[in-house]
């Protein structure tokens, strides 16, 4: 099967977006840019559902960097509730700074300012410009690279990490206007969270379907490198969220807490060491732990 043109996959799925699109609360044009960005922190591997509430929360307390950027760093990790990774607060808070030293407190448009501020590579910069400013960018996340992967490639999933071959597709596929290359963007992300999952793709309801070189090549398997799940129960990924959700109840936490939390003495220890480091957590006497002032 012919490698599908441009033309087709962009009137299917940008008209399958117009249908299909979730009403979210960083879309659309009521949405500032602070809020796109906010949102594109908080989804790095969290799903929507649980980003929703914590997002709302966040910009009723913060609208803006500047109201950010005034707060304590702690209180951002407070605010960032069980979403996980709360390193991600740290990153948030000190972009916020950024902005507001660098940029009058206002979200630059451009890419290589956005790329310039703490704690944003390369996908949340073109994100940001993006869906916030409708700047033409390739924007490659794991449900964009796997719609690219199927479609077009005729393989189940992308590599582990983004290709320059990879790339190179996603770049010829753009749509020249950057409005239209800004919707593409949302829409392939759109349909690779809604129809093209990962484990269950839901075939019958995608609108490529009938130029997919995946479909067409008869489903075959992924064969590259395997794949490995993210492990939680006993993990020091757990343990540090025990500890963080002490943190965040109270003004301060001591030792006999933690052994509570978490029995493992260690571990515990290791865990509590990285979180300071992390400057997630610092400690306020020996043996007594709070979030960062």
């Amino acid at each position: 099967m012919d490698t599908p043109a441009p033309s087709d996959l962009h009137d299917a799925v940008l008209d399958w977006y117009d249908d299909h699109a979730r009403v979210l609360p960083w879309r659309g044009p009521e949405a500032s840019p602070w809020s796109v960005m906010v949102s594109e922190l908080m989804l790095q591997q969290t799903p929507v559902a649980r980003v929703v509430p914590v997002h709302a929360a966040w910009l009723e307390r913060w609208p803006t960097p500047a109201d950010l950027a005034a707060a304590p760093t702690g209180e951002a990790v407070r605010m960032w509730g069980r979403l996980g990774y709360p390193r991600r607060a740290l990153r948030l808070h000190a972009a916020a700074v950024a902005i507001v030293e660098r940029h009058d407190g206002v979200v630059p448009a451009a890419y290589e300012d956005l790329l310039a501020l703490p704690g944003v590579g390369d996908y949340t910069a073109a994100a940001i410009a993006s869906f916030a400013f409708g700047r033409r960018h390739v924007v490659l996340d794991t449900n964009v690279r796997r719609v690219l992967a199927r479609a077009v490639s005729g393989t189940e999933l992308p590599a582990p990490a983004v290709t320059r071959a990879e790339r190179d597709v996603a770049t010829a596929l753009l749509p020249d206007d950057p409005a239209t290359a800004a919707t593409w963007a949302v829409a392939t992300m759109e349909l690779g969270a809604l129809v093209c999952a990962a484990r269950q793709p839901r075939c019958d309801a995608c609108p490529v379907a009938e130029v997919c070189a995946w479909r067409a090549a008869g489903f075959p398997a992924y064969d590259g490198p395997p794949r490995r799940g993210q492990a939680w129960a006993g993990t020091d990924r757990q343990c540090r969220g025990r500890i963080m959700a002490l943190a965040r109840d109270a003004a301060s936490f001591g030792l006999a807490q933690v052994e509570a939390a978490w029995p493992g003495t260690e571990q515990r220890e290791r865990c509590l060491d990285s979180l300071v480091a992390d400057g997630l957590l610092t400690q306020v006497t020996p043996g007594r732990w709070a979030l960062p002032g």
